[in-house]
């Protein structure tokens, strides 16, 4: 029912962006020192060996790298990486690793195979695009579990004790099952290995330095690669960041839920004020609150098939077009066409990204919290109800749950960044985000010495295609190493008029359980 009715509401724009820029010679940080290797017994054991693949003009290459990084010459596995090369190889200014988010999103498929960031973007000019499976993702040995075992993830927030209990047991079970298939791997799928694996890359490529640009979860790789290997930096822009320093899990649940909250509230505001929203003239959040009471209440059926819509369910679905204003018509059409009982109009046809199950497997080794008893969780959603009246709870609730008993090493535990002598970092966010609040941003950047903040002062994950300004000034960043004033900020885009185009299939992907994950839709850029 989840991953149907999440399908159902998925709705994204295939953007794309033209822009020109002036060749410029790359101009080194000052006072860098030299390139850093990822480990200083780590050598390639052999050269890379590309082939064409995809219809962009891309190149695939698998590179050997250590399953465990503290044993470099011991077990490897395959690396599966893509490039695209600079169009312009006169004015190439390096290698613009672009890391996939997730965790468990593949870099190769939308990048290499999809050309998520198209040839009318200026930084194809002027880079050579690199990116990745991350380790235990896709083709660099994904972390697999029991199809079964996976299929019977509780997928709602547990409501008594015995739920709690059941949850802690399944996970356990899960953990278990998920090592047993995957094997040694899996203990070793934690981001700081993932941020080795891209300086591995690096030394690969036979490049000194690197620009580095990711959205979401790759923004962890991006932020550990710079603790790491600071010297090895030319540029990173890291767009809609995870905060690593969150232990506490009332703080994570509290953030997640209060930009999932004021994001709608967002929406509702946008509908009254656009006389084509498919609510425009009614009380946003009234049509929303009685879609919500009927749904906790097991009295909203789905227009498909009559069977019960979830209140969480419900909440996943307007969490998912959060993500991205551009499909904000949708969700009124979506909303409008549950309070009259019918199939929302034009029919959606969409098809989302499952990531397989990398998800626990990553996430459980990157955090641990300090849940101790179904009181404590209770209270916590007794808490976010008053603090988010109308959205209630965000649905990362799982991010916690799932790590709950979790058997798998926490390898990577959370902790406040230490970056040393970088070149400045640029770190963009939105003033509402469901997938990275803009709390979480905006500690990333106090931690991170000499970075910028670029506040985008609308609603959505991944500023890059959500903002036209914000997409200029990390091209320009990237490109001329220029860096946006203290205090930059870029106004809201919204839509004004519904798309006459197609919609595309792109979504944010999902977990096999039907989860939101840290990642959004493909880096598309945005038309000017």
């Amino acid at each position: 029912m989840k991953t149907r009715l999440l399908t159902a509401v998925l709705a994204g724009l295939a953007l794309t962006a033209s822009f020109t820029h002036p060749a410029l010679a790359e101009r080194p940080p000052t006072g860098q020192p030299a390139a850093q290797a990822a480990t200083p017994e780590w050598r390639p054991s052999e050269p890379l060996l590309w082939t064409g693949c995809g219809d962009h003009g891309g190149e695939c290459a698998t590179l050997k790298v250590p399953i465990d990084w503290k044993r470099p010459n011991g077990p490897t596995l395959n690396l599966a990486i893509g490039r695209l090369s600079a169009l312009n190889p006169a004015k190439r200014l390096g290698v613009l690793v672009v890391h996939p988010g997730g965790p468990g999103a593949s870099g190769i498929d939308p990048f290499i195979l999809d050309d998520a960031i198209p040839e009318s973007d200026p930084v194809r000019q002027y880079f050579d695009l690199v990116t990745l499976d991350p380790r235990g993702v896709g083709r660099s040995t994904q972390a697999v579990c029991s199809a079964d075992l996976v299929d019977r993830t509780p997928v709602t927030y547990p409501a008594d004790e015995a739920e709690y209990r059941s949850l802690l047991r399944f996970n356990a079970s899960l953990s278990r099952d998920c090592r047993r298939q995957t094997g040694p791997l899996f203990d070793h799928v934690d981001t700081t290995s993932a941020a080795r694996d891209v300086d591995a890359i690096r030394v690969a490529l036979g490049e000194r330095r690197i620009s580095f640009f990711a959205i979401s979860y790759g923004t962890m790789v991006g932020q550990q690669y710079a603790e790491l290997f600071p010297g090895n930096i030319r540029a990173m822009a890291i767009d809609s960041n995870m905060d690593h320093s969150i232990t506490s899990a009332w703080q994570y649940l509290k953030t997640t839920t209060e930009d999932f909250e004021s994001s709608f509230l967002d929406f509702a505001k946008w509908c009254g004020e656009t006389a084509t929203c498919a609510l425009h003239g009614k009380k946003v959040t009234d049509v929303w609150d009685e879609l919500h009471a009927k749904a906790a209440a097991g009295d909203l059926k789905s227009p498909f098939d009559g069977s019960p819509i979830p209140a969480e369910d419900l909440r996943g679905g307007l969490f998912i077009y959060m993500y991205d204003p551009s499909g904000w018509f949708d969700a009124a059409q979506w909303l409008r066409a549950l309070t009259r009982g019918a199939p929302p109009a034009p029919p959606f046809t969409v098809k989302t990204e499952v990531v397989g199950n990398p998800y626990p497997a990553i996430w459980c080794s990157d955090w641990k919290w300090d849940v101790t008893s179904f009181s404590q969780l209770d209270r916590y959603r007794r808490r976010l109800e008053t603090i988010a009246p109308h959205t209630k709870l965000s649905p990362f609730w799982s991010d916690v749950t799932s790590c709950l008993n979790w058997q798998g090493p926490v390898s990577n535990p959370q902790h406040r960044l230490a970056i040393g002598d970088t070149p400045p970092i640029l770190v963009a966010t939105a003033r509402h985000d469901v997938g990275t609040p803009a709390a979480w941003n905006q500690s990333v950047a106090r931690q991170i010495p000499r970075s910028a903040l670029l506040e985008y002062e609308g609603v959505g994950h991944g500023q890059f295609r959500n903002s036209a300004c914000a997409h200029d000034a990390i091209v320009d960043y990237l490109i001329e190493l220029k860096v946006p004033q203290p205090g930059t900020r870029c106004a809201p885009e919204y839509p004004t008029e519904p798309s006459a185009a197609t919609k595309s299939a792109e979504s944010p992907p999902l977990t096999r359980t039907g989860r939101p994950v840290h990642a959004g839709r493909p880096y598309g850029t945005r038309r000017p």
